[in-house]
């Protein structure tokens, strides 16, 4: 179940605990004042189960007092409930009870609330899926400035779900998170100044939020920054300003940069030619199914550039990338199964269909 959830939840050690008197008293009296019925002691009793302040750390616990605190009425409760339903904390994961929860805390105007239940109708988790529903709660919290509803909001207008394609409005509401601080807002926004959609088209605009957002360790800016050193896009072209923001990306996994810094590798741009190197970052980007890098792999096999030559590989790489589409793998595909035999034709084809199979494990 995909939520997107921020917790900011932070955990004392025992011996803190222990020596927190003041602490320890003013859960004795939240407890008290939770066990007589007073709807705000309750929550914050809960807060402090959940993060470990005062008490052992008890999601079981928290949600207890969550939930009479949400059972008054208190809509911040009612989210807290809902959350712990989404993601399964201090209770069995449940779509539907999470949604119920949402539900009641966002229509008391809970924007975080609103926000979530969007997110169910999208997925449609809890609920039926339901794009017009999910627009709906995403623009009420939207318009009570959660970041990630105007985000979110500015996605239906790029794609056309539930609403007129509108590069412009999407370009308003990426903006209004972006001035917040979100790091894919930042980045969406960074893309339209690129492409010029819903805006003038402008580089050095779309580099500064890009920036923005790499600097945060968005993954995705820190691809674009670095496809825009090395273009020259809205900075002066530097092919090891490049390096630099491609390996962040690569390192958190983005294929595209895995990609592209393995690209640097065997062209020394910005590095040493190094093709050991390359074939480290082509392995990691291939296994996420990324067809350029299968074929350059592929490629790296068949020549014997930075991985002991082995025309089998060669030839698995590629046949998987040329069943993906990429066209310029199935004519290095012919041209490669030129000098195999038969026998090892029909092992590469076993590998291939085996490597895609387990998922690219062990490939």
């Amino acid at each position: 179940m995909t939520w997107l959830l921020v917790s900011t939840c932070f955990a004392l050690g025992p011996s803190s605990l222990a020596d927190d008197s003041k602490g320890n008293t003013l859960v004795s009296i939240r407890k008290e004042l939770a066990e007589q019925g007073h709807a705000r002691s309750q929550y914050n009793l809960a807060v402090r189960y959940a993060r470990g302040e005062g008490v052992i750390q008890d999601y079981k616990e928290a949600l207890k007092w969550f939930r009479l605190a949400a059972e008054q009425g208190d809509a911040q409760a009612q989210y807290k409930v809902g959350r712990s339903y989404a993601i399964g904390e201090g209770v069995f994961q449940n779509a539907e009870e999470a949604v119920k929860w949402f539900r009641l805390a966002a229509e008391q105007g809970h924007a975080t609330a609103q926000y979530h239940l969007g997110a169910s109708y999208v997925i449609g988790e809890g609920v039926l899926q339901d794009y017009e529903e999910a627009l709906k709660w995403y623009r009420l919290a939207a318009e009570q400035g959660d970041a990630w509803a105007q985000h979110a909001l500015a996605l239906f207008y790029i794609n056309g779900k539930g609403v007129l394609q509108d590069y412009k409005e999407a370009v308003k509401w990426y903006r209004l998170a972006a001035n917040q601080g979100h790091a894919p807002s930042q980045n969406n926004l960074g893309v339209r100044y690129e492409r010029g959609e819903g805006t003038v088209q402008d580089h050095k605009e779309a580099v500064k939020w890009y920036r923005l957002a790499a600097n945060q360790g968005h993954a995705r800016s820190q691809y674009n920054l670095g496809a825009s050193y090395a273009m020259g896009e809205g900075v002066l072209q530097d092919y090891e300003e490049a390096v630099k923001w491609y390996r962040l990306a690569a390192e958190q996994g983005d294929a595209g940069a895995q990609y592209q810094l393995a690209l640097s590798y065997d062209k020394g741009h910005g590095v040493p030619q190094d093709y050991k190197e390359a074939v480290k970052w082509y392995r990691l980007a291939a296994k996420q199914e990324l067809a350029v890098a299968q074929h350059n792999l592929g490629v790296s096999y068949a020549k014997g550039e930075g991985i002991i030559q082995n025309d089998v590989f060669g030839y698995m790489w590629l046949n998987i990338a040329a069943t993906a589409g990429y066209k310029a793998s199935a004519e290095d595909r012919s041209k490669l199964s030129a000098r195999m035999t038969a026998s090892d034709l029909s092992k590469a084809r076993q590998l291939a269909r085996e490597c895609v199979k387990k998922e690219y494990k062990g490939c």
